[in-house]
């Protein structure tokens, strides 16, 4: 051997080049302007209802809009800044959506309510219909009800 190493480069920016060899954006924390902010969301079965609750700190009631489609719930929202200058911010301002979807076609008698921050929707569970499975007799082609030959 003739003792000579081999020589490793090194990027003096490691993982600049992983930001641009991937789907853009690849930058931490970037969006576009026009996206709208996704809405933290949990959902539970409690007893006869579905309950979406939805965080949304610092909106006004006024602000929130809830769309029903089918078995879909969508959850929009428009929070503005304020014109007062500021040395830091890192509250989210804009528009936020969401949209989730229940195992039920959503009824006319949802409930919302909004209280610190946090929207909670009520869905209605449907009632549980009786079951409709039966047995249907089969009898052999070419024979009559009752199954008599003639």
């Amino acid at each position: 051997m003739t003792g000579d190493k081999v020589e490793r480069r090194h990027s003096r920016f490691p993982g600049f080049n992983d930001w641009f060899d991937r789907e853009f954006p690849g930058l931490p924390g970037w969006r576009p302007g026009s996206a709208a902010h996704s809405i933290p969301v949990e959902v539970t079965s409690a007893g006869s209802a579905y309950v979406l609750r939805a965080e949304l700190p610092g909106m006004d009631p006024e602000d929130i809009a809830i769309t029903v489609d089918d078995d879909l719930v969508t959850v929009s929202a428009e929070h503005s800044e304020s014109t007062e200058d500021k040395e830091h911010s890192e509250f989210r301002y804009g528009s936020f959506r969401r949209t989730v979807r229940l195992p039920v076609t959503i009824p006319d008698d949802v409930d919302a309510s909004y209280q610190d921050g946090i929207l909670t929707i009520r869905v209605p569970m449907p009632e549980e219909k009786p079951e409709t499975r039966r047995t249907v007799p089969v009898r052999r082609a070419g024979d009559e009800a009752g199954g008599e030959r003639s």
